[in-house]
């Protein structure tokens, strides 16, 4: 029985045009105050809910009563949007 022969395979190059122009190592470090600021809005967001669940929802604002969940989450979610920037 005769043998079939064996395919080489071409080495892949991408197109020109198509190529991304910012690589990997072109990209510039995060500035120092990204992870400071996100790690500072993950500890207010924490601190607000832990201030406003022990003090039976009279503090950090009384008067936005279930409206200071919304801004203890919030800060932790800005954080969230803010350390998907770091690189």
């Amino acid at each position: 029985m005769p043998k079939s022969q064996v395919r080489k395979k071409k080495v892949y190059t991408p197109p020109t045009d198509v190529r991304p122009t910012a690589t990997a190592s072109t990209r510039k470090p995060s500035p120092i105050w990204l992870p400071v600021t996100a790690v500072a809005l993950i500890v207010v967001g924490i601190g607000w809910l832990v201030l406003y669940y022990l003090s039976e929802q009279a503090y950090p604002v009384a008067s936005w009563g279930y409206w200071n969940l919304a801004v203890g989450f919030g800060a932790m979610v800005s954080s969230l949007i803010l350390l998907s920037r770091w690189r």
